[in-house]
């Protein structure tokens, strides 16, 4: 009984969630997010939130979006807000890989247009290569993930499949050298 109680407690708790990225609306992997509405473990809050602070966010390989942990580097962040459940929270966080370090989901002040301040999370590339992101981008960053960059994308399926992770794939974008 206990454990039913505890399964009923958690799938009720919502986190906030920032995404700002393929899991926006009309990007690639707002399919997740899709479906977590249809089955009412998300629930969509705006589409018009900046980040209260400025974070670099770059793409890395294969087109990925990647928000960076250095807050006063790069810009106020464009994003939409998701209100989430415990079971929702889970699926985005195997999308995300957290459990594998390719992100980790962290508190975020993001900011309403009307100017009210919301705590929320959202996923950072891991602290094991995120700076180093930032700067094979040239300490350049994007203000927001726009349908150009979105374009560029490639779909895990459609990946060269060389037996790697997308970690060794981060490394080799990290240490090689030249234009993005």
């Amino acid at each position: 009984m206990a454990e039913n109680s505890k399964d009923v407690e958690s799938a009720s708790k919502q986190s906030l969630v920032f995404t700002y990225g393929t899991l926006k609306r009309g990007f690639y992997n707002y399919a997740l997010m899709q479906d977590l509405i249809s089955r009412n473990d998300a629930l969509y809050l705006g589409g018009d939130f900046l980040t209260h602070h400025t974070f670099p966010l770059v793409c890395g390989p294969h087109g990925i979006p990647y928000l960076i942990n250095l807050p006063g580097s790069g810009h106020r962040i464009k994003g939409e807000l998701y209100s989430v459940t415990g079971p929702g929270l889970a699926r985005i966080d195997d999308l995300e890989g957290t459990a594998i370090g390719h992100y980790e989901r962290l508190p975020v002040r993001v900011v309403q247009d009307r100017g009210d301040v919301v705590s929320a999370e959202a996923y950072f590339a891991h602290r094991s290569f995120g700076e180093a992101l930032w700067e094979r981008n040239g300490r350049v960053g994007l203000s927001e993930y726009s349908e150009a960059e979105g374009r560029r994308y490639v779909k895990r399926r459609d990946r060269p499949d060389e037996g790697g992770s997308i970690l060794d794939d981060v490394r080799v974008f990290v240490a090689a050298s030249g234009g993005k």
